[in-house]
């Protein structure tokens, strides 16, 4: 029996203040680095240990993961950061306080555009400082994988090739996987994995650091899955 480890990770800053993050790059909060070490801790109780870990390039995940890590004496693994893992880009609505948002919009379009996986947030234009094509990390992307925004399905296209090309074959190969990502790109993963409708994921909420375990077979179909909580 294979087992995958997905977790969302620890508390953000914009998380704390209620903030549309998408790919702004904030910081965990006090509370968001004790939650990850509470799951590294939880991890080590109940025996876990791998052998690569792959996460976005956003610090609020790779740190969340350097953390685990750490507690589990697992710094030595290779991490994999790709872009494919970040979460959603949600245009315009970055930056935004969630309830400044209902105030503005409706609480009606801010669900839709929160959980309806063929829903687009209002876009950003280019020249926004919040378009990724300013930022380093993203140079060696092309203009059409660089998002002005993005709906939940558009957020799977991006996430199904790391699964398919590079952690799907990891698995096959017997390697102890963990994947430290983001609300919406596990989202999208989770319904590709659980064959999940769309009125499903509508309702799907992933709690903040906290380890999602698939128990996968011999043909990496899913099993069952639980959350790892300290009881």
């Amino acid at each position: 029996m294979q087992k995958l480890v997905l977790i969302r990770h620890g508390e953000s800053i914009w998380n704390q203040e209620n903030r549309f993050t998408g790919w702004t790059d904030v910081d965990l909060d006090a509370e968001g680095y004790e939650q990850a070490r509470q799951a590294g801790q939880i991890l080590k109780k109940y025996g876990y240990n791998f052998d690569a870990g792959y996460t976005s390039v956003l610090k609020r995940s790779i740190k969340t993961l350097h953390i685990i890590l750490e507690e589990l004496d697992h710094l030595w693994i290779p991490i994999h950061k790709s872009w494919r893992l970040n979460e959603r880009f949600y245009g315009s609505l970055q930056g935004l306080n969630k309830q400044g948002a209902i105030d503005r919009y409706g609480a009606d379009q801010v669900q839709r555009w929160r959980r309806d996986p063929n829903e687009d947030p209002p876009p950003i234009a280019k020249t926004d400082a919040r378009y990724p094509g300013h930022d380093l990390r993203y140079k060696d992307l092309t203009e059409a994988q660089l998002p002005v925004t993005e709906n939940l399905s558009q957020t799977m296209d991006r996430v199904l090739p790391i699964w398919n090309d590079e952690i799907i074959p990891a698995l096959k190969d017997q390697q102890k996987i963990i994947i430290c990502a983001h609300g919406n790109s596990l989202r999208a993963l989770i319904k590709y994995i659980d064959n999940l409708n769309d009125a499903d994921v509508t309702k799907l909420e992933i709690p903040t650091a906290v380890p999602l375990v698939y128990e996968l077979d011999e043909q990496l179909n899913r099993v069952k899955h639980y959350y790892l909580r300290d009881k």
